[in-house]
């Protein structure tokens, strides 16, 4: 993968994020392995608001070393969670966790389910890993539990907490995480009408699954978009 390339769509996904309001503060990180071995990743750094983040701020580090400037350049939580997760997950070349409004209330539930009720929530069909065992910031050892409950899904509702997604690239992982919010927001305001649900059948919410899993370049149509977008407003993001 071509670092310069790599840095440009992360730096892209974050402003994109911060412009959703997907963002919390300076909290919540994005990270995107460079090796083969997914181990050397870039993540952003600590204290810097997505609205500014460039290519060139994005820190270079490597699951199997503990860096230094840990508080200061490094959030303790992101390099346990991130460095835990590429360490477990070196198929998933990029890391996306947030707490987005919607996402984050549906995490507040008892059930944090995400039901087939619209097309845009049956993407996610059977298809997310559901973690109930909130045990703290996600350091030391709740990184590493973290890292075991995603299994073989792309998509992690982490109750009490927030929303993780993986993907090959940028564009796949940022694409999970953007419409998995759209989804939160149609369930969440579905429930705040007080009237029943219309949760679509196994077998329609498994095929419309499907559909989207195949549905050609869609991913990176998005992302192309976003810096498109972002090339003509804020092109001091690439540098």
């Amino acid at each position: 993968m071509d670092e310069t390339e790599a840095r440009r769509d992360l730096a892209a996904a974050l402003r994109w994020a911060c412009r959703l309001d997907m963002h919390e503060g300076v909290a919540n990180h994005f990270s995107l392995a460079l090796d083969d071995e997914g181990q050397r990743f870039l993540m952003n750094p600590a204290g810097k608001y997505w609205s500014r983040i460039k290519a060139s701020d994005l820190i270079l580090l490597d699951a199997r070393e503990t860096p230094e400037g840990i508080g200061a350049r490094v959030d303790p939580t992101a390099w346990a969670i991130h460095g835990a997760l590429h360490r477990a997950h070196p198929h998933a070349r990029c890391v996306i966790h947030l707490h987005p409004p919607y996402a984050t209330a549906l995490a507040a539930l008892k059930d944090p389910t995400l039901p087939p009720i619209d097309q845009t929530t049956m993407r996610f069909f059977n298809r997310v890993s559901i973690d109930m065992g909130f045990d703290g910031m996600g350091l030391g050892d709740e990184a590493e539990r973290l890292a075991g409950a995603l299994g073989n899904r792309q998509v992690m509702m982490m109750a009490q907490h927030g929303v993780l997604t993986t993907g090959r690239n940028v564009a796949e992982a940022l694409d999970l995480i953007y419409y998995y919010e759209r989804g939160a927001r149609t369930y969440i305001t579905a429930l705040q009408t007080g009237r029943p649900l219309n949760i679509a059948p196994a077998e329609v919410a498994e095929k419309t699954a499907e559909q989207w899993a195949e549905y050609p370049e869609g991913p990176e149509l998005h992302l192309a978009a976003i810096r498109e977008v972002l090339d003509a407003e804020a092109p001091e993001y690439a540098h």
